[in-house]
């Protein structure tokens, strides 16, 4: 079939004079026809058809092709009517002209009605308007002008028009255009297939519109085309393949899109390519090899995609390139040096967000043609090397957060013209260079979080003269903070957290172009407020951080002079005096103003309530008193407000219901008085919580309680309410945290509960709730912590969810609830039957025959007392009595004596202060155990069994040891004696595989590299378990390696818990109140110094010891050594040679796997590289968590998020 396909209006018969036909190639039998781009506007093209036609017809006869003749003929017939018609249609040029120009004017008209135009930019294109070369935006090109004289539209230029509308089929109506522009509107929509068939396009340019759908592959037939821009747009799908057939592309820029699928390798084979921008997509794959291969490749931006593998040696070698930018992908390997050989043309390298590893390439020379090295946000190791300072043309030099180590090179002070310097988040030690500072040409300076030391010098002010950026935070600087900073007049962020600056901070808000002002955690002592005598409306001052120092003194007047452009204040945990001048509600633009742990004391100034701006005040743990201003409730941008730990007194002022942007109210811990005011419940935005605990309020709950829908904390607790827990409390749908405890509230624990599907702690503890335990809180999936204690309640416990685990359930106090199974944990009783008629019969004759019963046996018993008194110690043996030990099944000390042969020394496997344990087998045991008989003759060994018993009936994790029974009894003698019988550890304890020598063990295997990670992962795990998810949770107090227990498979199991402590008043989050079952001890070596002075018992204290562990199993010295003396120790010696001189303390196990990449093997071992970081992690771990202030140590779930990543990256080495 000949498929014949018309340029034409579709309207447009065939045969119609002035169709351009375009016949397609086709075959039968081995036959082929071909017409393409003839033109029936021309008489003569139309006779050299009709002529070709006859003779393919002639010569398919000849051949006897019948079927053949048939369709040239038909096809010769079409011809003769189309050449007639032409003939008769088009008799003179002037109307082939007209045609011709008329086509291209009706394609525009197409695009414009396909097109909307708020701004009148296409008035121009009218429909009765013929010049259509003078139209906005439209140029005819001359030399599109044939011999027919016909003008063609050769360029459309529509950019940023604020045009709207999809791009139509029809704009492959204009033949002859060259150049497509109409970047920066609102195009929609796909790009047409049709548009290939612009063959004569060279440049395409779509580039900030709203387009999708994806780039057609018909955008190959554009074989002219040179430059393609598409970016800022939604075009999705794959590049296309094929689109290396345009051989005469120069650029190729499609950033921001949606582009997937891996880059075609064919763009590196395009010989006139200088420009590749494909950042901002959805790539994947690596980088084809072949455009290195290109010699006229200059720029390779293939930023932000999801790019793998390494750099291909042919890029990096590529002579033509000077722009390579492959930043924020999943790009790993060594960075090739060939990128900063003094052959290489480069200019700008950003390889930065990727997982390049091992050290910065040396190579001498290095490159003096690169201006940009940003390598920020990998693995990077190693020192920076000094060859850098030859890069004679460097500008920026970004090596952020990499594990960059050494000291900064002082030949990085040659490089003249550097402007941008950044090594912050590395671990570079040692003090900067003066001659650093002294780089005239800095504009950014970044040495943030490393460990450098020193002073900053007093005339970096004058030597810094065009510092825009100072960061300095995060390191061990000390000293006075220089006053020539007032003079560097370009500063914009100053950032000094976290160092040991002293003395007075400066006036350094007289810096014109100051933004953000960041001296928090420093230890300045005064703020010379003077340059604040008159307002400063002219800077630009931002934030000011001065949190977390030692300033005293008061806050003065002037502090309301502070720029008007002053968004953030923080002066919070100093020792501030004074009250809170009322000036500073003259900053109207503060968002955030924050006063928190000082001794501000007397009232809050009203004038705070002109801070409309505000959004987060923090007032909380001072001394204010009075009331809360009523002009609060004029701060309508107020989503954060905490007032507690105060002695705020008065009502709360129903003024803060106008708040209606609050998230988050603390008012706890005050004197608040009367009732909670109902438009405080209206506060529809209440989201993170509401705190209103430890006050004096009184009254029934608000029904409006049921407004707040999108609540999670609610804290109503310590307070003197009354009332029903009102139903509406159930349309709190999002509520995660229920606290009401210690309040007079009465009646049943409403049904409406039951909405709450989110809820994971409730606490309606001592209050005077009455009726059963409603049953749908067994149903309820997600909560882990429910207390009832102390009520009234009365009826069965439901034994399903959250009551089938007792660490969750509290319910003593209760005296009315009954189980109807035996549960030790919940220590209830089994509920009884319900009395027959027979038992209320059984009763009365009771009544009668009971008080004649017991005057007889009054007298008899006074008769039997002395001989019964004597009996009574040899009728007890044997009997229990400890409370704990109805727990658990009991133990004769017959059986135990048996099953420790006598208590042999033989089954003697270890020894303490409060008593032995022994190996033993029970009679109806396989398997040994461990039985820790307690010595009672010592002072305390009573409370630590007690102790035990109360951590081993309350937890149950694969890392602590295991109770299998005990017993509390007599011996032969009368004796008391009390026993934990435990799991049995086939490997003994940690303490005797890191010290074997001291315990006479003879040789042990010493532990592998990752043994000993395993186990620092199994402590952490149960100091896990035993802080964050114990109800209530618990501290250990004596962790040591003693302590921690092998299995036969090297697990490790936490024991011994006789000095752990629980931490009470956990559901108001309270580290701060403890029960001590035990007194406050533990292990010289491992206590936390703080405990020393006298501090309570926290969580902290156990992050100390696992410190201390994980430094002794890297060293294997034991911390209280012979030669830590005179202030040394063991994490002072770990820090002193952490980290370039680790090899002179790893424990001599270790040693060899640290040093796997050194000496005769390979030094691109990247194993090697692993292990090395591993420890290195480790020892960090270690450092971080023995830090002498608590404050300064991790929370444990950070240490054990910490520990799997380590055990992790390490076990990677093993798969």
């Amino acid at each position: 079939m000949v498929f014949i396909k018309s340029t034409c209006h579709s309207e447009i018969p065939l045969s119609a004079g002035g169709c351009a036909l375009l016949i397609k190639p086709f075959n039968i039998n081995s036959m082929s026809f071909q017409w393409k781009n003839e033109s029936s506007n021309n008489p003569k093209s139309c006779r050299h058809l009709l002529a070709k036609g006859i003779g393919m017809a002639a010569a398919a006869a000849a051949r006897n092709a019948s079927l053949e003749l048939i369709i040239v003929v038909v096809l010769v017939v079409v011809l003769v009517g189309s050449c007639s018609c032409a003939s008769s249609s088009a008799p003179s040029t002037t109307t082939t002209t007209h045609n011709a120009s008329e086509s291209d004017r009706q394609a525009l008209l197409c695009l414009r009605s396909h097109l909307s135009d708020p701004s009148g930019a296409l008035d121009s294109w009218r429909i009765e308007s013929l010049a259509f070369c003078d139209w906005r935006g439209v140029t005819c090109s001359s030399s599109s002008r044939h011999a027919s004289g016909a003008a063609r539209v050769a360029t459309l230029e529509l950019e940023s028009l604020s045009l709207a509308g999809q791009i139509p089929p029809c704009i492959a109506r204009l033949s002859f255009l060259t150049k497509l522009h109409m970047a920066d509107n609102h195009i929609n929509g796909r790009i047409p297939p049709e548009i290939g068939r612009l063959t004569q396009l060279r440049s395409l340019n779509l580039s900030m519109n709203s387009i999708t759908g994806v780039i057609p592959d018909t955008i190959s037939w554009c074989t002219q085309l040179e430059f393609i821009e598409l970016w800022n747009n939604s075009i999705g799908g794959e590049i296309p393949s094929n689109l290396s057939e345009c051989s005469h592309l120069q650029e190729i820029v499609l950033s921001d899109n949606k582009l997937n699928g891996t880059i075609p390798p064919g763009i590196g084979s395009l010989p006139n390519l200088k420009h590749l921008f494909l950042p901002d997509n959805n790539l994947e794959g690596s980088i084809p090899g072949s455009l290195g291969s290109s010699t006229s490749l200059s720029t390779v931006e293939l930023a932000q995609n999801s790019l793998t593998s390494t750099i291909p040696p042919t890029l990096a070698n590529c002579s033509s390139l000077t722009h390579l930018g492959l930043a924020t992908n999943k790009l790993t390997g060594k960075i090739p040096s060939a990128l900063f050989n003094s052959s290489s043309r480069l200019t700008f390298l950003d390889l930065s967000n990727n997982e390049f590893f091992g050290p910065i390439p040396s190579s001498s020379p290095m490159s003096s043609s690169l201006e940009y090295v940003i390598l920020a946000n990998n693995r990077i190791s190693g020192e920076i090397p000094a060859a850098m300072g030859n890069m004679s043309s460097l500008s920026s030099l970004l090596l952020a957060q990499n594990d960059l180590q050494g000291s900064i090179p002082e030949s990085l002070t040659r490089i003249k013209y550097l402007q941008e310097l950044d090594l912050s988040y590395n671990n570079l030690k040692g003090r900067v260079p003066a001659s650093l500072y002294m780089i005239s040409s800095l504009t950014y300076l970044g040495l943030g979080v490393n460990q450098l030391v020193g002073r900053i010098p007093a005339n970096i002010g004058h030597t810094l003269p065009n510092i825009q950026t100072l960061i300095m935070e995060g390191n061990h600087f000390h000293g006075p903070l220089p006053a020539s900073l007032i003079n560097a007049s370009s500063l914009e962020t100053l950032e000094l957290r976290d160092n040991a600056f002293t003395g007075v901070v400066p006036s350094l808000w007289a810096l014109q172009n100051l933004t953000q002002l960041d001296l928090g955690a420093n230890l300045f002592e005064a703020v010379d407020w003077s340059s604040l005598s008159l307002e400063m409306n002219s800077t630009r001052l931002e934030a000011v951080y001065l949190d977390q120092n030692m300033l005293n003194g008061t806050l003065p007047t002037s502090i309301g002079n502070l720029p008007r452009s002053l968004q953030m204040l923080f002066l919070s945990e100093n020792k501030v005096g004074g009250t809170i001048p009322a000036e500073i509600g003259n900053l109207t633009n503060l968002t955030v103003l924050h006063l928190a742990q000082n001794s501000i004391s007397g009232e809050i100034p009203h004038t705070l309530g002109n801070l409309g701006n505000l959004y987060v005040l923090g007032l909380l743990h001072n001394q204010l008193s009075g009331e809360i201003p009523e002009s609060f409730g004029s701060m309508q941008n107020l989503g954060e407000l905490y007032l507690q730990e105060n002695n705020l007194s008065g009502t709360i002022p129903s003024s803060l219901g106008n708040c209606n942007k609050l998230v988050i109210l603390n008012l706890s811990h005050n004197a608040f008085h009367g009732s909670i005011p109902p438009e405080l419940l209206s506060i529809s935005s209440l989201s993170k919580g509401l705190d209103l605990s430890y006050n004096e309020l009184t009254g029934s709950i608000p029904y409006e309680i049921g407004n707040l829908i999108n609540l999670e904390s609610l804290n109503l607790s310590n307070n003197q309410l009354t009332g029903q827990i009102p139903h509406a409390l159930g349309e709190c749908l999002h509520l995660e945290y229920l606290q009401l405890c210690d309040n007079f509230l009465n009646g049943s624990i409403p049904e409406s509960l039951m909405s709450l599907r989110g809820i994971n702690e409730i606490d309606l503890s001592q209050n005077n709730l009455s009726g059963e335990i409603p049953s749908f809180l067994q149903t309820m999936s997600s909560l882990q912590l429910l207390n009832l204690s102390f009520n009234v309640l009365e009826g069965i416990v439901p034994a399903d969810g959250v009551f089938s685990n007792a660490s969750k359930v509290f319910l003593q106090g209760n005296r009315r609830l009954c189980t109807v199974s035996l549960s030790p944990m919940l220590q209830l009783p089994l509920c009884s039957s319900p009395p027959s008629k027979r038992n209320k019969k059984s009763k009365i004759i009771l009544i009668v025959l009971v008080p004649i019963g017991c005057v007889a046996t009054v007298l008899m018993l006074c008769v039997v007392a002395a001989i019964l008194f004597k009996k009574r110690k040899k009728h007890e043996l044997g009997k229990e009595t400890d409370q704990p030990c109805k727990e658990l099944n009991k133990f004769t000390y017959a059986e135990i004596a048996k099953a420790t042969n006598e208590f042999s020394s033989d089954n003697l496997v270890g020894s303490g202060a409060f008593g032995v344990v022994y190996k033993g087998i029970f009679k109806f045991g396989t398997h040994p155990v461990a039985i820790k008989v307690f010595k009672l003759d010592q002072i305390g060994a009573s409370n630590n069994f007690l102790a035990e018993c109360e951590v081993l009936r309350n937890t149950r994790h694969r890392n602590l040891m295991q109770v299998i029974s005990l017993c509390s009894t007599f011996d032969p003698m009368g004796n008391e004696f009390k026993a934990l019988i435990l799991e049995f550890m086939a490997n003994g304890s940690l303490e005797n595989w890191l010290h074997p020598e001291v315990h006479k063990l003879g040789q042990k295997r010493p532990l592998s590299l990752g043994s000993r990670i395993l186990i620092a992962m199994d402590i952490a795990a149960a100091l896990d378990y035993l802080h964050n998810w114990c109800m209530p949770p618990f501290v250990h107090c004596d962790l040591k390696p003693s302590n921690v227990l092998l299995d036969e498979d090297m697990t490790a199991h936490v024991s011994d818990f006789g000095l752990t402590k629980f931490i009470c008043n956990h559901s108001s989050a309270s580290l701060s109140s403890l029960s001590s079952i035990a007194g406050p001890r533990g292990s010289v070596g491992y206590i936390a110094p703080e405990y020393g002075m006298g501090s309570q018992i926290s969580t902290a204290g156990d992050i100390y010891s696992y410190g201390v562990i994980l430094l002794e199993m890297l060293t294997g010295k034991h911390p209280t050594d012979a030669m830590f003396k005179d202030g040394m120790n063991l994490h002072r010696l770990v820090e002193n040679a952490h980290p370039h001189n680790l090899l002179e303390i790893l424990e001599n196990s270790i040693i060899p796997c640290y040093t796997v990449n050194q000496g005769d093997h390979d030094p691109d071992d990247e194993n090697g590289a692993i292990i090395q970081s591993c420890v290195r992690r480790l020892v960090n771990l270690g450092l971080n968590c023995s830090e002498e202030s608590p404050k300064d140590r991790p929370v444990i779930q950070d240490v054990y998020a910490e520990i799997i990543k380590i055990k992790e990256t390490f076990s990677a080495l093993c798969s």
